[in-house]
């Protein structure tokens, strides 16, 4: 056998193999549902402010779930507003949960994002946000003193 007919049954192998792999698409119609859309936010760090000085900084990914006829495209092109009014956010109404400095609090982070979206592009283009990762830049001894 030669080196031609060998790459040629390989390759009709491999392409019917997967035509075989997937009969659930035949059988639906070729129709998935699709996920919605989110735009994702990855390495934002803002800082745990405690008794008026920055005591750590939580580095944080997020996912933003799309809404409102909007589409990836036009959010991705408003990402750099989106970080910047996070971080403003948080350097003016910390996060900070109390007692504990490797963490944010994840309902005032996410309703704070929620509010500058709104301003950014338009009531209702994001109508989830996903607090994927907390990594604090510091983890032993970030407790407050009591």
């Amino acid at each position: 056998m030669d080196r031609r007919t060998l790459i040629t049954t390989a390759t009709l192998a491999l392409a019917g193999a997967a035509a075989a792999a997937s009969p659930t698409e035949a059988s639906s119609g070729g129709k998935t549902p699709e996920a919605a859309p989110a735009l994702g936010l990855p390495g934002l760090g803002l800082p745990v402010i405690a008794d008026g000085r920055v005591r750590n900084y939580v580095f944080v990914s997020l996912k933003l779930h799309i809404g409102g006829g909007k589409t990836l495209e036009q959010m991705r092109l408003k990402e750099a507003f989106f970080r910047d009014a996070l971080v403003k956010a948080a350097h003016r109404t910390p996060f900070t949960v109390p007692g504990d400095w490797t963490r944010l609090d994840e309902g005032r982070l996410s309703a704070a994002m929620i509010a500058a979206a709104n301003t950014i592009s338009g009531r209702g283009s994001v109508t989830r946000v996903e607090i994927l990762n907390q990594a604090p830049r510091r983890r032993a001894g970030m407790t407050a003193a009591r």
